[in-house]
């Protein structure tokens, strides 16, 4: 009698069962050892991984032009480093008498602290700065001074509720669930702490040796970058300085017209200017320009042509030509390479007159209730750029109420349009002042700025310098 088949299944002979549990080997099988260059391989490949991340961090922070941009790149590139998701950097940067010794009473070497935070709101930096600096370890850290100015060490704070906190050190770390901190020093070599960096972890943690050996490398790469950003900024501290030097301190007052300025100093300091002198017989004198160039070289030629202009403006300010024929004559013989654009208005508030003439300058705009226009100026050539400046003059009569405004051709550069898009925006921005406020001219001018320069493109690191000079007649 022949034994029954098992049927068949796919994939499986069921001539041989499986056995239901497996027995030991006999002889286990030994741990075969890596290669011997396999660990070395797998360790220049981590530092080449390593020294990719970096390279790819100190090229996106190179690649930051201000302060706080550079500042919110350090905290992002920090946490990506350490395996943090929250941070705040404290930038104090030291105080320099030498540029302090510039100008009597312009503050230009101190420049203020910045804190800056990643993942934090401003209410959560506010209870940061009530704990009292000398209990947290950037507090501690930015008042470290060791010989030679050698920075001090990174500190670790793997739980900090395990620790003897300051009860308001406390109560602000429970009221952020942050239980454990890294803080890292912002030094140069030599000169002590240029700040200080915290990463803020939300359980207890520390960050692994070759965390802190990473992040340690790009905080001295990142402290390079930001002493250099900290120069450019106290530089251009100065020529802010240097510019409202040379413009006037206070706008005068003449019955029959209020005056208001707004004035934007660009990151290389430009030569734009405005003035407003009185005349005599009650007459005023409004002047707006610009020097070619930027830096020292354009401020102080701004400054010589707008003394100049002045003077001649006192002398023979009722024919704004004349003023302007004899700066271009001034200009051609004593800086030949420069040129200028520049406009001179004589204004006779009390009869409601404006005569005025521009050399290459855009035209000024009125705006009241019952219009917003430009006015139609001759067409004529900068100063310096012909062999013999003269155009003709207009004349202007602004009904009461009414506002002329002056402005410089950096507030239409700045917003980056064709010089068409952006007259239409200026227009447009003037046309849209509200009625409560077409009687205050300083209310007009800000209105326009902020209407032609929205998110921050009216702050004094901009490329161009802007001035808009507004006068209201009554």
């Amino acid at each position: 009698m022949s034994a029954p088949h098992l049927p068949k299944v796919a994939g499986i002979d069921p001539t041989f069962p499986t056995p239901a549990q497996t027995s030991a080997a006999a002889h286990p099988m030994p741990a075969l050892s890596p290669p011997p260059g396999a660990v070395i391989q797998d360790r220049l490949a981590g530092w080449v991984s390593d020294l990719t991340t970096l390279h790819e961090l100190t090229e996106r922070l190179a690649r930051t032009g201000t302060l706080d941009d550079a500042l919110d790149e350090l905290l992002n590139a920090g946490a990506a480093l350490v395996g943090a998701r929250r941070g705040m950097v404290v930038l104090e940067p030291p105080h320099d008498p030498a540029h302090d010794a510039v100008f009597a009473g312009a503050p230009a070497g101190a420049l203020p602290s910045r804190t800056r935070g990643l993942g934090l709101s401003r209410a959560d930096l506010g209870h940061i700065e009530t704990v009292p600096r000398e209990v947290t370890a950037f507090g501690s850290m930015l008042r470290d001074r060791r010989p030679g100015g050698a920075a001090p060490p990174p500190v670790a704070r793997p739980d900090l509720l395990a620790e003897d906190l300051h009860p308001l050190h406390r109560e602000v770390v429970v009221r952020l669930g942050c239980a454990a901190t890294y803080t890292c020093p912002l030094a140069a070599g030599g000169s002590g702490a240029l700040g200080a960096a915290v990463w803020m972890y939300d359980e207890p943690a520390e960050p692994v040796e070759r965390q802190t050996h990473l992040v340690g490398l790009y905080m001295r790469y990142a402290t390079e970058h930001l002493t250099r950003l900290l120069e450019l900024e106290r530089a251009r501290a100065v020529v802010a300085t240097v510019a409202e030097e040379l413009l006037p301190h206070r706008l005068p007052r003449v019955p029959g017209v209020t005056l208001a300025v707004r004035h934007r100093t660009g990151e290389r300091g430009g030569g734009d200017f405005y003035d407003a002198l009185p005349l005599p017989d009650g007459a005023l004198g409004l002047a707006v320009g610009s020097v070619g160039g930027s830096g020292p070289g354009a401020l102080a030629a701004m400054g010589r042509l707008r003394a100049s202009l002045r003077a001649y403006a006192v002398m023979e300010g009722e024919d704004p030509v004349a003023v302007l024929s004899d700066l271009e004559l001034l200009l051609r013989l004593t800086e030949p390479a420069r040129t200028a654009t520049a406009l001179f208005a004589y204004a006779e508030p009390a009869a409601r007159r404006i005569v005025l003439a521009g050399a290459g300058h855009t035209p000024p705009l009125v705006i009241g209730e019952r219009r917003t226009e430009f006015a139609e100026t001759s067409l004529s050539a900068p100063l310096g750029m012909l062999a013999c400046w003269e155009a003709p003059s207009v004349e202007l009569t602004p009904a009461p109420g009414e506002t002329v405004l002056l402005y410089t051709d950096g507030l239409l550069r700045r917003t980056g349009d064709a010089m068409d898009r952006a007259f239409a925006r200026l227009h447009s921005a003037a046309a849209t002042v509200p009625r409560s406020a077409r009687s205050d001219p300083s209310a007009v001018a800000g209105h326009v700025l902020r209407t032609m320069l929205p998110d921050g493109l009216d702050r004094t690191d901009g490329a161009e310098d802007v001035v808009l000079l507004a006068a209201r007649f009554d």
